[in-house]
């Protein structure tokens, strides 16, 4: 039985594949937690790297996207209390652009003009004649997890990365694993022109269906170049699978869109963390299942490399993640107790008004010459006027008669 109260570092996964890989590049796996918290359903795996205490949790099955994810994270930080950030790791699809995006590639959301690496796409404005405009873009990781990457970009710049030989070493460990998580061939990294798509649910690979003439020549990377390649920017989070070239290619272009996930738009704003992505498809209409098992590897045993970077002590310091995400729920109740208030004062406010109004409105009213009060008991009430239905009480008096 492992003590949740040790473990500061959460580690995310949306799909079983990128569970996996996770669990495969631990340096010691843990015994299942001693307790949990009330109604947490996830399911843990425990271990350890490079000194760091981990949990390592995914999505259900059959559950996508970023309410999910939020539900996930919310759990973990309740169960394990001291994690102080957390790492969405998995696989996306890759925007081909002019840093040359490839299938098994790692893309690790980095700041980028003064916003953080995560775009919410599916979140903005509609404008007239101008159509749809993204303009949600989500917090930025802590501190501690962008220093470690900058570190670690001038490691690989200088030295190179062992990714390769990493996912290898895992592969040859456990066997069982080979077929589902090597690297593919390179020639089944098929990209297409952009207006070319596949038949919609059309069994035949890419390969054996898809015109060769439509394809984008790319040269093979040379020995000097990593292979996979490491790519820092803007990751585009929503709750829609992008299989859409065109769609694809025009956030690339306006926004410098490198990839496409789904789920960490649920996390950023309210869980300390970085989004790592393996590169498994193009974000486009053609097949390419083969290469997700070998693109969770290669984000995963980034992750690793990445937490090397971080000294296990300097964790401690930083706040908790089950703070943030408290403080964002004590804002919440904070701003509907306050809506309550408001709407109490509006409403004793508006009875005010409307008394004001209408003692104006009777003191604003046209008076028709010579008319006079009928009741003399009521001549000094504010609403009357002298000589009131004076002619009404004689019409009154005659009838008696």
């Amino acid at each position: 039985m492992s003590n949740t109260d040790q473990y500061t570092v959460g580690w995310i996964c949306a799909l079983e594949t990128e569970y996996v890989a996770a669990r495969s590049f631990l340096d010691k796996k843990h015994g299942r937690p001693e307790m949990l918290s009330p109604n947490d359903n996830n399911h843990y795996t425990l271990g350890e790297i490079a000194g760091h205490y981990i949990v390592i949790t995914v999505l259900p099955d059959g559950e996508y996207g970023s309410s999910s994810a939020a539900g996930v994270a919310r759990d973990m930080v309740h169960s394990f209390p001291n994690v102080r950030f957390g790492l969405m790791v998995g696989i996306g699809g890759g925007a081909p652009t002019t840093q040359d995006v490839r299938l098994g590639d790692v893309v690790v959301s980095s700041s980028r003009s003064g916003h953080g690496g995560l775009l919410q796409y599916d979140l903005g404005k509609e404008v007239q004649d101008q159509g749809f405009h993204q303009t949600w873009f989500l917090n930025q990781p802590p501190p501690i997890l962008r220093t470690a990457v900058s570190g670690l970009q001038a490691q690989y710049e200088e030295e190179g990365h062992q990714l390769k030989e990493s996912i290898e070493s895992v592969l040859e460990g456990n066997k069982r694993l080979k077929r589902k998580y090597a690297r593919p061939p390179a020639e089944s990294g098929r990209l297409y022109n952009s207006q070319f798509t596949h038949i919609l649910d059309s069994q035949p690979t890419c390969a054996e269906l898809c015109d060769d003439s439509e394809l984008i020549f790319r040269p093979e990377r040379t020995e000097n170049e990593d292979n996979p390649a490491i790519h820092y920017g803007l990751i585009a989070s929503g709750n829609r699978v992008i299989k859409d070239a065109i769609f694809r290619d025009k956030l690339a272009a306006e926004k410098g869109v490198l990839c496409f996930e789904m789920e960490a738009a649920g996390l950023a704003n309210h869980f300390p963390c970085l989004v790592i992505q393996g590169i498994c498809d193009y974000a486009d209409s053609h097949k390419y299942e083969e290469w997700q098992g070998y693109a969770a590897m290669a984000a995963a045993a980034y992750t690793k490399d990445l937490l090397h970077q971080i000294v296990p002590q300097r964790v401690n310091p930083d706040r908790k993640a089950r703070e943030v995400l408290d403080g964002i729920q004590n804002q919440l109740e904070n701003v509907s107790r306050d809506v309550h208030d408001l709407r109490i004062i509006t409403g004793e406010s508006a009875k005010e008004i409307n008394a004001i109004t209408e003692d104006y409105m009777l003191k604003e009213l046209p008076v028709a010459a010579g008319a006079e009060f009928g009741n003399y008991m009521d001549q000094h009430e504010e609403g009357y006027l002298p000589g009131t239905r004076k002619e009404l009480l004689l019409d009154i008096e005659k009838w008696a008669a």
